[in-house]
């Protein structure tokens, strides 16, 4: 799994309303923190989505730090999610799982294919990333219970 000292890979995603973003011209304006996600319609990612929003964004936003929900579904239903929590952050759709596969970071869950909609079933750990500007990687926290979330203020700290 993804560790202190690894890269943050060069991929793009699929960010709901702008289309492409790639994480090395996030980086090149200030760190980026990657919060895993399964899915639009999780009541734990919707929970955890709605935490971040009112307690980590301002914080991440006066650092000059970029906060990116990362989730196997298609982009569609995540747009859904970003209005319907009125979400200020990036919120972008790794479809194919390639940086979940990157960070070795999923799991396989028969059955998850018709809510992804993406024809896949690969769900992500409940997972935290922060990677500073050049790129490497100074914080993680993985968890498989996607009822407990990594404190905001342990994400602000490793930003910091």
């Amino acid at each position: 799994m993804v560790a202190v000292g690894d890269r943050l890979p060069d991929l793009p995603l699929l960010e709901v309303d702008l289309g492409a973003i790639h994480l090395s011209r996030l980086r090149q304006t200030g760190p980026v923190v990657l919060l895993f996600i399964r899915h639009a319609n999780s009541p734990e990612c919707g929970a955890a989505l709605r935490l971040y929003r009112d307690s980590l964004a301002p914080g991440l936003a006066a650092l000059d730090a970029h906060l990116v929900a990362v989730s196997p579904q298609a982009a569609e239903p995540l747009a859904a999610v970003k209005r319907r929590h009125d979400l200020d952050f990036f919120v972008a759709s790794d479809g194919r799982h390639a940086l979940i596969d990157a960070f070795n970071l999923g799991f396989s869950s028969p059955g998850a294919g018709p809510t992804l909609g993406t024809g896949r079933s690969v769900l992500p750990f409940a997972a935290v990333v922060v990677a500073d500007r050049s790129g490497i990687v100074r914080f993680t926290d993985v968890r498989a219970d996607w009822s407990t979330r990594t404190s905001p203020s342990r994400i602000l700290q490793a930003v910091r």
